[in-house]
This record gives structure tokens, C-alpha cells and sequence, in this order.
């Protein structure tokens, strides 16, 4: 890894015509981002400047060539640009395919960094999966990207705020596929992918709730048997495998009892079963990490915000988050 007391985080400026280079000139105001790590924006130096006088931020923004120049000193943007991107084609709270390629163009460079070692950890502002898709990428989003890329076999989802911490079973899927995804061997996976990276985190053992997939976790068999046929048995699997994992219970008692805090984690069946309680629980500081790929990426967990892009009036507290935790992760110190 990079030879330095202080991480390198890349953090990836995302859709330019969204929020993202503005959460992260108001993140980077801040002097205590620079006390644990050297900040290095992966994208359009010209967005970042434009950026800095709509928040009218007290930054300047410096061009560097590699991360070895990443600086600590508050009130400079160190950015790696890798100029894809002419700025006359960026309309800010527009779609656009250009920019959508762009962004994740500057996914994959901050991708190969890591997998170099140049970087420590990625933290990712969003991208626009429409614009994504419209330039051409078939992985639209942040995971499937860096799975793609990395070549990760087995990779998850994980949202967080505060204690509550959702792993997800399956995430892009519409909710009808997302249901044929409910099987005894992926979520045994899921389980052990779960346990093995929150050791490596450390949190050796941790708890894990297993969410049913159907209503009253299906009232014995009324209203479905993926409980009894797939979801129960990986359970007991995994408990079988020294794994502390505890389950199916409804998904309208499991989130709250990790609220609680009985669990160290949870196991959603799907994208909106683990986002909605995350983002109700609380949404500003909602961040996300992947588990399972070989480097570390984090991110803010809200999306690009067309409708306010531009305005100055996006929040950064999930940005702020999402760098503190790359740096937490990175340092071995596990989960706050």
C-alpha cells in the first residue's frame, strides 16, 4: 500500500451534472479530513473549480499527476484528472451519456489505483445509472463495476447509519427477479461473505439477523415457503459453520431489533427491504461498503440529485462519512 502515515482515499467526483463535485468541495472545507487522510479527487478539475465558487468554498484546486503528489494541507483539491471530459458537454441536472461515461470512466481509474496500491481506499460520490447505461455500460452501478474490473467472485451491498447495518442479498434487481434470488446457497454465501469481512473489520464474530422475504415471515406457510425451504436452512448452515447467525424473522421486527442493537449486522433479502430502514433511520449520514472486493470502497448513499444539483444547497454529511469510514476501515479500527 501506499507508504505514507496518512491514507490516500480516491474519492470519485461521480456524474458531473449532479451533486457530487459539490459534496465534495463542502466535505473537503473541512481541516479534519486532512488530520486522517490525503484526500485525491478522481475527475474533472473544472468541475471541482466550478464546484468551489458555487459553494464559495475557500479552496483551490490543484491538478496532480499521480497519488504520490496528494498533499495534506487544508484548502488544496489535489485532483487526478484524466481529461475525458470537455466541459462544454456538461450540463449540470441533465442526463447526459457523455458525462455518464465519464464518471465511470473515473470509477475504473480510481479502480486500478487501488488494485496498484496507490491508493488506499475508494470513496464514491454517485453516479446516474441512466446516463450509464445510455453510453454503453451493461454494470451500471459502483459494485458491478468494481467487480468487473477486480474480478471479485463474491461481492455485497452493505448500508450503515449509525448502528444499523443492512447487507443485501441481491441490489439491482427488479423486485420479481429479486425473488428467484432468495435461494439456500446464496444466502449462505452472503453469510460467510458477511462474517469473513466484518473479522477482517474487526468484529470476529459478529451477530447476524437474516430477514424473511414474506410477510410474518410467511405465518408457517401461508403466504410463502422460501422461509421454510431457503432461507431457514442456510441458516442453520451457517450456525452449523460456527457462524452467529439468527433467522428468518420478519422484516418488520428484525431492523428495529438491530436498532436495538441484538444484531451487529442484518441480512436483507433485497434492495428496498435494506435501503427503506437505512434511510429512515437516517438518511443524511447513510453511507455504503462493498464487501468482497479486493480493495476498499465506501460511498454516500444517496444519488445525484439532478433536481438540486447546481443550486448549492446539497447536503455533505454522507460524503463526510463515507471518507471517515475508508480511513476507519483501512486502519483496521472496525465499525463505530
Amino acid at each position: 500500500m501506499v507508504d505514507t502515515p496518512k491514507p490516500v482515499i480516491a474519492i470519485t467526483m461521480g456524474d458531473p451534472c449532479g451533486i457530487g463535485p459539490e459534496v465534495i468541495a463542502k466535505a473537503l472545507t473541512l481541516g479534519s479530513v486532512y488530520q486522517t487522510c490525503r484526500p485525491l479527487v478522481v475527475g474533472s478539475s473544472w468541475s471541482m473549480e466550478q464546484a468551489v465558487k458555487l459553494t464559495g468554498a475557500l479552496l483551490k484546486v490543484r491538478e496532480v499527476e499521480s497519488p504520490v503528489e496528494a498533499g495534506t494541507s487544508p484548502g488544496v483539491v489535489d485532483v487526478v484528472d484524466i481529461h475525458n471530459l470537455d466541459p462544454r458537454d456538461i450540463t449540470v441536472g441533465k442526463v447526459s451519456p457523455t458525462c455518464g461515461k465519464a464518471a465511470m470512466e473515473w470509477v475504473s481509474r480510481a479502480a486500478e489505483l487501488a488494485l496498484d496500491g496507490q491508493v488506499s481506499a475508494l470513496a464514491t460520490a454517485p453516479v446516474n445509472k441512466e446516463a450509464a447505461s445510455l453510453a454503453g455500460y451493461k454494470s451500471i452501478g459502483h459494485m458491478e463495476l468494481l467487480q468487473e474490473i477486480s474480478g471479485a467472485q463474491d461481492v455485497a451491498t452493505m448500508l450503515m447509519s449509525g448502528r444499523l447495518r443492512v447487507v443485501h442479498l441481491t441490489t439491482h434487481r427488479s423486485l420479481r427477479v429479486a425473488c428467484d434470488y432468495v435461494t439456500r446457497d446464496r444466502i449462505l454465501a452472503k453469510l460467510e461473505l458477511t462474517h469473513r469481512s466484518f473479522g477482517q473489520w474487526g468484529i470476529p464474530s459478529p451477530r447476524i439477523g437474516v430477514a424473511a422475504l414474506n410477510p410474518h415471515g410467511s405465518d408457517g406457510g401461508l403466504l410463502g415457503n422460501e422461509e421454510a425451504e431457503q432461507i431457514a436452512p442456510a441458516v442453520e448452515e451457517a450456525r452449523r459453520n460456527g457462524i452467529n447467525a439468527y433467522g428468518p424473522i420478519p422484516a418488520d421486527v428484525v431492523f428495529h431489533q438491530a436498532i436495538q442493537g441484538a444484531y451487529d449486522v442484518t441480512l436483507a433479502m433485497y434492495h428496498d427491504q435494506g435501503h427503506i430502514p437505512v434511510k429512515v433511520h437516517g438518511f443524511e449520514e447513510s453511507i455504503t461498503a462493498n464487501l468482497g472486493l479486493p480493495f476498499l470502497r465506501t460511498s454516500v448513499d444517496h444519488g445525484t440529485a439532478f433536481d438540486i444539483a447546481g443550486k448549492g444547497i446539497a447536503q455533505h454529511q454522507s460524503m463526510l462519512e463515507a471518507i471517515s469510514l475508508a480511513v476507519t476501515l483501512f486502519l483496521g479500527k472496525g465499525l463505530s
